[in-house]
């Protein structure tokens, strides 16, 4: 008598359960379906991979399976998560966020991937910081990115330049965040930032004209006001540093420094001349790019003529030779040229008020529930998050 192989029975309970638990709703309850799912769970943690396999591929469709046994089988290998990951839509974040931080590379990137891509998810995914798994959550229309996210994404894209390509095609990036980036960026990146990301303020300025009246009355006494409407005011040249100044004006100062050289001392005089902080006038001026002079000239009033008497003072090449134009100075000339002056305004003050700006997200909270921070050295901390970021120092 020939005795049935042992393993029939299991086999086939297991795809009863199986078919039974990737029933439309309307064919079973709820509570039967979370029964039988717990079951299938318990032979699973006993199944081999092809088993496995089975169950994931059969379920990849299925809303309707519960969420317990849909979480093991994409947390198991790659080749049975992988249908799952890629199609089944009834993960929420936390689970998609749960298997992240449990899973492996090739389970992120299927996970960036996804048609939807939540918040949260971005978070996790940005944390992990694995560079093709970043690139493909940024170019997916699908993923939302957070704040907190493109924060994260800003910072990394300091070392991984190709990111800000990418970044600046987000409707997410903020104008901090854009204006961030902005000093890492390639000449490409640095035109879409300026053209995205700068406003002309003019709603603004009409809207709080009556509160600079107010302040002058008040001789510009309230420094948390006065430093706000620094970045909203009309005016942007200095003009009590000009009549401090061994200098005539603005234009008299840029061609000492051609003729006799950018020194420090002349670097932070013509800053005051153009109201900006002396840290903000040293970055614009060391920054290779150069696409900062001509944001702080044209925002400053000064005339395209002295574009290339402000790029001789700081040593930098006008041309290639004899009738052509250096490639670089091209693209500051052609960035003066695009901004209006109103936008080179707001981009040069955002620059400069961000230094001093405390409007991090946990300045938002400690100002929120009205409290100070511990210490000196903690405000410190709160109010240069941005400038750090800016900045990198």
């Amino acid at each position: 008598m020939n005795t049935p192989p042992i393993g029939r029975a299991r086999d086939a309970l297991f795809r009863r359960l199986l078919d039974l638990v990737a029933m439309p709703a309307t064919r079973l309850a709820h509570q039967d379906r979370n029964m039988v799912g717990d079951i299938l769970l318990d032979m699973l943690f006993h199944a081999n991979t092809r088993e496995r396999k089975m169950c994931a591929s059969r379920l990849a469709q299925s809303r309707e399976a519960p969420r317990r046994l849909l979480r093991y089988l994409a947390q198991s290998s790659f080749e049975i998560a992988q249908p799952l990951l890629e199609q089944n839509e009834a993960f929420d974040a936390c689970d998609l966020s749960e298997i992240v931080e449990a899973t492996s590379t090739e389970h992120r990137l299927a996970i960036a991937r996804r048609k939807v891509v939540a918040p949260s998810v971005c978070v996790a995914l940005a944390e992990h910081g694995e560079t093709h798994v970043v690139r493909e959550m940024v170019t997916n229309n699908g993923a939302v990115l957070s704040e907190t996210a493109v924060d994260k994404l800003v910072m990394r894209s300091r070392d991984e330049s190709q990111l800000c390509e990418l970044l600046v095609e987000r409707l997410e990036l903020r104008p901090s965040q854009a204006m961030a980036m902005f000093w890492w960026s390639d000449g490409i990146t640095r035109r879409k930032i300026l053209q995205r990301h700068s406003a002309d303020r003019l709603e603004v300025i009409e809207t709080c004209k009556d509160v600079f009246e107010i302040m002058a009355e008040e001789k510009w006494a309230d420094p948390v006001a006065r430093k706000a409407l620094q970045l909203i005011e009309r005016r942007q040249r200095n003009r009590e540093a000009l009549e401090r100044s061994e200098f005539d004006s603005l234009e008299s100062a840029i061609n000492t420094a051609a003729l006799e050289g950018m020194t420090s001392e002349l670097a932070q005089e013509i800053g005051y001349l153009c109201g900006v902080r002396p840290v903000t006038i040293a970055k614009i001026l060391s920054d290779p790019g150069g696409e900062g002079v001509a944001v702080l000239c044209k925002a400053t009033g000064v005339k395209r003529e002295f574009l290339p008497v402000f790029w001789a003072a700081l040593r930098r090449p006008l041309e290639i030779e004899e009738g052509r134009i250096h490639p670089q100075f091209a693209m500051v000339a052609e960035t003066y040229e695009i901004l209006t002056v109103a936008k080179a305004q707001t981009t040069l003050r955002y620059w400069n008020w961000s230094l001093s700006a405390a409007f991090s997200s946990q300045a938002l909270r400690e100002a929120q529930e009205g409290g100070e921070p511990a210490n000196e050295e903690a405000a410190f901390s709160t109010s240069q998050r941005t400038a750090r970021l800016v900045f990198g120092s």
